[in-house]
Parts: C-alpha cells; sequence; structure tokens
C-alpha cells in the first residue's frame, strides 16, 4: 500500500519532537514531507520558541507552502495548544486527515467545528491521548470489556509532575490549569473505563502557590456515576511525581492498579507495572494483598503505537474506535472538570 504523505503543523507542543521523531522511524509507513513552524513569532513562553528539528534532516516549510500542496494525506498538530483547532481546521477544510495533540483546543466549539468537519469529509480525527496505547491499559480495557472485573464501581486515575516557575507561568493562560494541561489524559481514563461519560462533574482546582504563581497548579474533580464518585488528581508541584503516576479501576469481581502508570526503561522506551486482585483464590487461600498478580509490559514507545494506529485508521484497515462524538462529549467533560464550562 502506498505510504501516507505527511507533514507536521508545529514544533512547540511537548510532544513535537518525539511525534515527527516516530514518524522518520517508521519509513515503511509515512513519507514525511515535511514541517512548518505556522507563527514563527509567537513565544512559547517555556521554551525560547519552538523545538530544534535541525536535527533531524526534515525540509522546513511555510504554513502557506504545506496548505498549497494537494497530495498530502494527513498532518500531525503539534503547535502550542491554544492555536491547534485553528490550524487544524485549516487542513480539515482542505480534506486532510489529522492527528492533534491532546488536548486540542481550549474552547468547546472550535473543537467541536473541527471534528464535526472531519466527520462531513470522512477524515480521521485522532487524538495524542498517550495511555490510549499503553499496552497494559489496553489489556485491562479488554478485561473490564469481557466482564472479568465484574461491573466497574469506580475509577481513581492520578497524574503529577513537579514544575518550574516557567512551566506554572505558563498554565495561567488556561482555565483549570494543570486539570487542562494534563487532566484530561486523568479524564480519558476514568471515561474509557467507566465505559461512558459522567452524570455530574464537580471541580474543586485549587492553587499550591509553588514558586509565588497564582495558577490552578493543583487540580481535582469528581465525576459521578450514579451512586459512585470516581476521581482524578493533578498536580505540577509534587516532588518525585511522574514516578508516581497510579490508576486504579476498583470492580466487583476485582480490582487493577497501575503503579506507576508508566517509567522510563531507557532512552525512548517505557515500560507499565500493574497488580491484578480478583475474586479467584491464589495459591490455595482466599485472595490476600500479598498475592496480587504482578502485570509487566514490555518494553513500548508510546508515540510508534500511536502514530502506527493513526496509519492504520488513514488507509481504513482498521476504525478509530474513539468516535467524533466520543471526542466531542470527552473534550466537555474535562472542561467542566476545568471549571470552565
Amino acid at each position: 500500500m502506498n505510504k501516507i504523505r505527511i507533514a507536521q503543523v508545529g514544533t512547540a507542543h511537548d510532544h513535537a519532537k518525539a511525534t515527527m521523531e516516530s514518524l522518520l522511524r517508521q519509513p515503511d509507513i509515512f513519507d514525511v514531507v515535511g514541517y512548518c513552524i505556522p507563527n514563527p513569532g509567537f513565544d512559547h513562553v517555556i521554551k525560547e520558541h519552538h523545538y530544534d528539528f535541525s536535527d533531524l534532516g526534515v525540509k522546513e516549510y511555510t504554513l502557506e507552502e504545506l496548505l498549497a500542496m494537494d497530495d498530502l494525506d494527513a498532518v500531525t498538530v503539534e503547535c502550542e495548544e491554544e492555536n491547534a483547532t485553528r490550524f487544524a481546521q485549516m487542513f480539515a477544510d482542505k480534506g486532510v486527515h489529522i492527528h492533534l495533540d491532546k488536548p486540542g483546543s481550549h474552547g468547546s466549539e472550535s473543537f467541536e467545528k473541527l471534528a464535526r468537519t472531519l466527520e462531513s469529509k470522512g477524515l480521521v480525527f485522532h487524538l495524542g491521548y498517550m495511555y490510549r496505547y499503553n499496552p497494559l491499559v489496553m489489556k485491562a480495557l479488554d478485561m473490564v470489556k469481557n466482564g472479568e472485573l465484574g461491573e466497574i464501581c469506580y475509577v481513581e486515575a492520578q497524574m503529577s509532575v513537579h514544575h518550574d516557575k516557567k512551566r506554572h507561568e505558563w498554565l495561567r493562560k488556561f482555565k483549570g490549569g494543570m486539570m487542562f494541561f494534563l487532566g484530561c489524559h486523568d479524564v480519558d481514563l476514568v471515561v474509557q473505563f467507566m465505559g461512558r461519560q459522567p452524570d455530574e462533574v464537580f471541580p474543586f482546582n485549587g492553587t499550591s502557590w509553588q514558586n509565588g504563581v497564582d495558577v490552578e497548579d493543583n487540580g481535582f474533580a469528581v465525576l459521578k456515576y450514579g451512586n459512585n464518585a470516581s476521581f482524578v488528581r493533578t498536580c505540577s508541584a509534587e516532588y518525585g511525581g511522574f514516578d508516581r503516576r497510579q490508576l486504579v479501576v476498583c470492580g466487583t469481581k476485582g480490582s487493577i492498579e497501575f503503579h506507576p502508570i508508566e517509567y522510563n526503561a531507557g532512552p525512548g522506551v517505557l515500560k507499565s507495572i500493574a497488580y491484578l486482585t480478583t475474586d479467584k483464590e491464589e495459591n490455595g487461600k482466599p485472595f490476600s494483598n500479598d498475592v496480587a498478580t504482578r502485570l509487566e509490559s514490555e518494553p513500548y514507545d508510546r508515540y510508534d503505537t500511536m502514530m502506527r494506529s493513526f496509519a492504520e485508521y488513514v488507509r481504513g484497515e482498521k476504525k478509530n474506535p474513539n468516535t467524533y462524538d466520543y471526542e466531542i462529549a470527552l473534550f466537555k467533560t474535562f472542561m467542566k472538570a476545568c471549571g470552565a464550562e
């Protein structure tokens, strides 16, 4: 099958360089045309301006040059969050498949317009939620769908980190701060495992005043499902937060805890660890914590799996399980968690 002719729009998103490197690592799938910096004068605040691609050997174009190309199949949109849907919309209008890095926008109107444009044209709308491609998360989701954990009562998702003052100041651009920036991953995990959007969302976002910055860097939200509640927490003032990222899925027949959801196992390589407990007996005795089944993934690169999946959707080899309606509803849910809508 023909390679997918693809270009990247933007170099300022946190995942921008990793995404381009992944495309280049898969030359049997992607014909990488190049990239553009759509607004070169834009100061991203966190970095001087943008990631440096000079060592990658890819050609730089202007936004206008990429838009003028009639043979582009797809683009990855990796610019700063506040401008992402604006530039993605330009390529959607031209009939190009879109990979949009999370969270995609900071307003539902532009996000929904983009999704509906792609839907009306039969184009792929692919979001960069990296945990969707975590092998143990995928395994656990299969277990839930197969009923192995019974009815899911609640989900707890925590994703924290420690940021410097510059990042804290940047977070002030967005209502919800950390809930907007990383909490979107947590919300997606809760909704995926619960199997639907919550009945109600209650945001309790606050500030740690770390680095003397008044920003909602301590995010917490409750997602109500009937008589039960799940929660998400994300904080940018937690020392050791990256290594403590956790996910707990509790069901009537068992539970699974990811701790950590992923960890660095080498340059560009990640692994994931989870602990499974069920209502079955282990070692001839009723289950107890000391006999939990430890699960560990093989090493993986989150971006390679993500980009391969995008290619499969573009080629029509597989159907994107995350529909346009799902992405729109998810976006509105996590905006509620941000206290923005």
